[in-house]
């Protein structure tokens, strides 16, 4: 096996899969708020027959997302949301029996 065929994690090393109670331990949570994120979609597990796993990759995911920023820059965000009303009710040239 070659140097490009190799796992990427060994064996012996990190564990792949957490139990949520060991995620819970890893991210420094409570294992209801890791049971109550999965629920909610924000962390997503593996099944494997009865058993339910987070992968390691998928809590470091999950922090990354934690890290990025929540709003877009000011400049995207004045042109996404505005409160100018001008134009609103304007519907086109005004009829000339409308005076």
């Amino acid at each position: 096996m070659g140097d490009a065929e190799q796992p990427r994690e060994s064996v012996s090393g990190d564990p792949l899969l957490f139990t949520p109670e060991e995620a819970a331990t890893v991210l420094r949570l409570g294992r209801t708020t890791v049971y109550a994120l999965m629920k909610a979609g924000d962390l997503h597990p593996v099944h494997i027959g009865r058993s339910c796993r987070l992968s390691r990759r998928e809590l470091e995911r999950y922090v990354r997302g934690l890290e990025a920023p929540r709003t877009a820059p000011r400049a995207l965000r004045r042109a996404q949301t505005t409160t100018d009303q001008r134009g609103l009710l304007e519907l086109g040239p005004t009829p000339p029996d409308a005076a």
